[in-house]
């Protein structure tokens, strides 16, 4: 791994190469009800996305006329956002999103897939709430979208849960498991991937996982207040049995 791949974390241009292969997360069908609702959102105003990636949502958004700031850490990514319908509307800054600042004032600020766990300490996830918070107008919103620790399926003893399990077109496969330490609430993403001739590639990815009551103190130390929860995109309620959850708080 050179100096650049180090400098893009754990998105380096290895990663990037492949994160936008169709299906998924890239389908139609799972971007577009995101943009709806963060261009309902954002009620005709700027919006900032935090680690936007390679444009996935941010480009599509910027189609519809929505101004779009993003912040991004790795240039490996940041780099793929042009190539995308209003990419090139797209202003993106690299930086780390817990310090890093751009002008102006939003009226929302966004930061989805999960990536708010990418933040492996508490400090730092609240560095990320009180960025956020000092990049809205008064009235602005802050969206989060992540999963709930899946610790309900953990028996006592075991600290491994998969994610997915699902063969190759090649004759390959893919699987995918998360491993959890409860006292630390740290987990670790790990991806294997096995090709028909038996070709292998492990990727490992830290993360720290928070219960939404845990965000939501995050949100009052940064001045912001719940607005709203949902289990998805589909402004669904959240409930005990949710799996994921779409928060957005208010800047007071």
């Amino acid at each position: 791994m050179g100096e650049d791949d180090l400098a893009d974390g754990w998105f380096p241009e290895s990663v990037a190469a492949g994160y936008d292969d169709p299906g998924g997360a890239n389908a139609p069908e799972a971007v577009l009800p995101v943009v709806d609702v963060l261009e309902d959102l954002a009620a005709g105003g700027p919006v900032l996305e935090f680690a936007v990636g390679t444009g996935r949502i941010a480009a599509p958004l910027a189609t519809r006329g929505v101004a779009v700031s993003g912040i991004e850490l790795s240039r490996a990514m940041a780099a793929r956002i042009t190539d995308k319908p209003g990419g090139d509307r797209v202003e993106v800054t690299i930086g780390d999103m817990t310090t890093t600042r751009v002008p102006g004032q939003f009226s929302l600020a966004y930061l989805v897939f999960n990536t708010i766990s990418n933040v492996t300490t508490q400090d730092g996830q609240v560095d990320v709430f009180c960025n956020a918070a000092a990049h809205l107008r008064t009235g602005g919103l802050f969206l989060i979208e992540v999963g709930v620790p899946d610790l309900r399926r953990l028996p006592p003893g075991q600290d491994t849960v998969p994610f997915r399990v699902e063969p190759g077109p090649d004759g390959g496969g893919r699987l995918g498991f998360d491993q959890y330490d409860v006292a630390s609430q740290q987990f670790t993403s790990n991806h294997v991937t096995v090709t028909a001739s038996g070709e292998g590639r492990f990727w490992r990815i830290p993360f720290r996982y928070a219960w939404p009551a845990e965000m939501d103190l995050m949100a009052r130390i940064a001045g912001l207040s719940l607005k709203h929860r949902w289990a998805g995109w589909d402004r669904s309620p959240f409930t005990a049995q949710s799996t994921s959850h779409v928060s957005v708080w208010q800047k007071r």
